[in-house]
């Protein structure tokens, strides 16, 4: 186990152990007690009451945050003809073809989202062991296999988040950073929930959410009282 530091404790010991806070309150503290030198992300953790292994009770989506993540995503575009000019034009910052998907198998991976037109899947299909790991394989769900490679664009550009259930239950997303207003973290950290609360299975039984937690990268979870959610 990795050793606590000083600073963690300090964090640590603002919390109350005993109490479930609401939403705001939550991330109100985590972004008082945050410590790194760096602009921590804010994170919300949902643990569900869903068994992943069945592909009925997986638990997946995208949402656009209304305040972004704090950084323009580097968008890499695979498409073919007309497609490339319109994704040049709405702001791409790599596009390309069949040729791109050959540097991306030499090992070039300078970007955060990939989206892809559908003729091009054949192709796109084979970085699977590449993207897959990483996230970054496009999906008809996610709205990243798409010929309206505008629209993909711009919502990936303006904040969009991608949520999964893990193997384990639970769905770990970023809502923003430590620098963000109070009111900026919340609004987007209630836009996630929302998301992800809307999208439980009509299979899943019992108590969907079991659990919500927010923090920031550096920082202790904090637990959120979920009957007010």
């Amino acid at each position: 186990m990795p050793k606590v530091g000083k600073k963690y404790k300090q964090a640590l010991s603002q919390i109350d152990q005993q109490k479930a806070y609401t939403l705001n309150d939550g991330l109100v503290l985590a972004k008082k007690i945050a410590f790194a030198k760096f602009d921590e992300t804010m994170e919300v953790t949902m643990v569900l009451g869903v068994d992943p292994r069945k592909a009925d009770q997986m638990v997946r989506g995208t949402v656009v945050l209304p305040n972004g993540l704090g950084k323009s995503k580097k968008v890499c575009v695979i498409a073919s003809g007309d497609k490339q000019k319109e994704a040049r034009e709405a702001g791409a910052d790599e596009v390309g073809g069949e040729e791109m998907v050959a540097r991306i198998k030499e090992g070039w991976l300078d970007f955060d989202a990939v989206i892809a037109t559908p003729d091009m899947m054949k192709v796109v299909g084979t970085l699977g062991k590449i993207l897959g790991p990483r996230g970054l394989m496009p999906n008809p769900k996610t709205g990243t296999v798409t010929f309206d490679v505008v629209k993909a664009i711009t919502e990936t550009k303006a904040g969009k988040v991608e949520f999964r259930v893990d193997k384990t239950g639970v769905i770990h997303a970023p809502v923003g950073k430590v620098s963000f207003s109070e009111t900026k973290i919340f609004e987007n950290a209630k836009v996630l929930v929302d998301a992800v609360l809307k999208a439980k299975p009509q299979t899943s039984k019992g108590r969907y959410v079991k659990g919500v937690y927010v923090g920031s990268t550096m920082g202790p979870g904090i637990k959120i009282d979920t009957t007010g959610l």
